[in-house]
């Protein structure tokens, strides 16, 4: 079956990642013109959140730039919940702070996470999203810096997984879910022409 899938529509191409992650950089530098900390969300946000600091770097080479991350668990079953897996290692008191995802879709992961780095003083707290996916939003949350807001499809590449695979597509595609969830391999010839 996998090798006579066709591939998935490619939503944004290396090209259009690459300008929307240079026009977050420009909006970002702007806004924060005395420095700024980027805090990635791993695993996902962690292309996005290097192409952004070089690109930060590109469009203000003298704009002090921190960089960290944290990282939570999935949805606990039954439970709604997650938890810090990793937190921030970098003082976040009185400094302002970005949150940079690959995707905002319900809110709550998100929610969690603004809420607990609310509780280590950052002088301002902003979210960066590569892609917003405000159909499924459960919470209303403010993204500040928002890349692409997409409709409610099922994306892939760049960060955005199933189960560990297609991370490192240098391009964001449009996948059949129920097709992944069958089988996470099925895109992998079609994407990787293997």
């Amino acid at each position: 079956m996998t090798g006579a899938l066709r591939a998935p529509e490619v939503l944004l191409d290396e090209a259009a990642i690459a300008a929307t992650v240079d026009r977050l950089a420009t909006e970002i530098a702007a806004d924060h013109p005395d420095g700024v900390v980027l805090v990635g969300v791993l695993e996902g946000a962690l292309l996005l959140l290097a192409d952004l600091a070089r690109a930060l770097h590109r469009v203000a080479p003298a704009l002090p730039v921190t960089i960290d991350a944290v990282a939570i668990s999935r949805y606990l079953p039954d439970s709604g919940r997650v938890r810090l897996l990793l937190d921030v290692g970098v003082p976040l008191d009185g400094r302002d702070v970005i949150l940079v995802e690959d995707l905002v879709d319900t809110g709550l992961s998100l929610a969690y996470l603004l809420g607990h780095l609310r509780a280590l003083g950052p002088r301002t707290l902003d979210v960066c999203a590569l892609l917003d996916r405000q159909a499924r939003r459960i919470l209303p949350l403010d993204v500040r810096y928002v890349g692409v807001a997409i409709p409610d499809v099922y994306v892939l590449g760049y960060g955005l997984h199933h189960e560990d695979r297609y991370r490192n597509l240098p391009r964001i595609v449009v996948a059949d879910r129920d097709v992944v969830l069958a089988d996470p391999d099925a895109y992998v010839a079609a994407l990787y022409g293997t």
